[in-house]
Formats: structure tokens, sequence, C-alpha cells
């Protein structure tokens, strides 16, 4: 498939770029700042990165050590303001689906999630691109949840440090649930460092019980799961350990 990926150089989005191209797909990763991305490859064209032998991925993103990735397989680098719609249609144009892992930067006020996903859409829509899927939060609904965390845990969370980031996780939902677009939201809990599991837990429209942490590897491993799975479209989905 040809993917487009925003958000590449956080830590879900690398782990995400790089389990992509092991899997044989083409992905255009659309960055502010090219310098950032941390899956070394080989440049041989002007803002195209290609893969001719193995991908070592950082450890604790996905499994440590090298990947080998057929020659066939690109990276597109696109530098672009994901704000701006008309920056990124054309990364978003010929994609089969794209997949946005960008997250909250600290838990300051915010709208960036919000305003990302308005303008993901907004291109997609100009570019005939259907297929989403895109990363939120468990902090975001209580249904699923045991009544220690519905009741205590999560609404203290959401009227103190998580407050900001909750409002904006919710608007990013609203903005992608109304987009008419073949959707998926899926909400993680904390995310962590480690390396891939390969076993993890999901649900749909509801969260999991005692479903506190998820590492992004796996997280990553999951978004590309959902990919084809078109069950998913107009569903959230929860995932944790």
């Amino acid at each position: 498939m040809k993917l487009t990926i925003f958000g590449a150089t956080g830590g879900t989005g690398a782990s995400l770029v790089g389990q992509a191209l092991a899997a044989g797909h083409e992905v255009t990763a659309v960055v502010r700042d090219p310098a950032r991305l941390t899956i070394p490859a080989r440049l041989t064209t002007p803002g195209v990165l290609t893969t001719p032998g193995a991908l070592t991925i950082p450890a604790g993103l996905t499994t440590p050590g090298p990947l080998t990735v057929p020659a066939r397989e690109q990276l597109l680098v696109v530098t672009a303001d994901v704000m701006q719609p008309a920056a990124i249609s054309a990364a978003v144009a010929s994609a089969d689906a794209v997949l946005s892992a960008l997250g909250p930067r600290g838990t300051g006020r915010t709208a960036v999630l919000r305003d990302s996903a308005r303008s993901i859409i907004e291109a997609m829509h100009e570019a005939g691109t259907r297929r989403l899927v895109t990363v939120s939060g468990s902090i975001v609904t209580d249904e699923g949840e045991g009544p220690f965390m519905r009741h205590v845990v999560k609404p203290a969370a959401r009227r103190t440090f998580l407050r900001h980031v909750c409002a904006d996780m919710r608007g990013a939902e609203d903005e992608v649930r109304a987009s008419q677009l073949d959707w998926t939201i899926i909400r993680p809990p904390r995310l962590t460092g480690g390396p891939a599991a390969g076993t993890y837990r999901t649900a749909i429209d509801r969260n999991l019980p005692r479903g506190l942490t998820i590492s992004r590897a796996d997280l990553a491993a999951c978004m590309l799961a959902l990919l084809g799975d078109a069950a998913t479209i107009g569903r959230h989905i929860a995932i944790a350990s």
C-alpha cells in the first residue's frame, strides 16, 4: 500500500514508518524538520530516501537490530506544515491510506490535535483520499472502565493535568467523526518506549479494563493491522497491553 504518515518524527511515528517499510509498504513521511527523522537511509534523489539494504530501527521502537527491506521500497520525505492543507495535499493525493501519529505537546493549553486533524481532513477531501487511521487517547472516555478508574482516577486527571490534552483529543475526534471519511480512531493509554511485545488487547468503542500502558511499537503495529480491516471503519479502537 501507499501510506502517508504524519508525526513521523515522534516515537510512535518513527516506529510506524519503520514497520511500514519492513512490511513492504511505500511510505510518504510528512515532517516539519527532516533532520529529526530518526530512521536512517541512503539519500539517492532529492527528497527521496530509499532503503536498498537493511533498515535499522532505534532500539525500543521496534525489535532491535536490522530489518531487511526490499530495494524497491521507498521512503519519500515531504517537508511541510501539517496545519496548511494546501502544503500537504500533494502528500496525501496518491495514498491508499493516511495515518496520523501526531501527539500532544506537553500538558498545556493546546489545539494542535484538533487543528491538524481539520487540516489533514481538508487535504484528504481535496485529494479524494478516503482511509484515515489516527491516534487519540483512552482519557477521552470512561466506557469500559472499572468503577475506580471511571469515578476516581480519570475524572481527577481530566480536571487537572490532562484537562487540556483531553479537550484537544476530543476536539480532534469530533473533526474526524464529522469528516465522512473512512476513519478509525485508535485510543491508547499511556505510551511506553519498550520494544514490541507482539501481543496486545483491543476493544471496539470502549476502553479496556486494566488497560494502563502500551508500547509505541505495538501501537504502530496495530495501526498498520487496522488499515485493511473494514470492520473498524467508523469505530473507536482501544488498545492496551
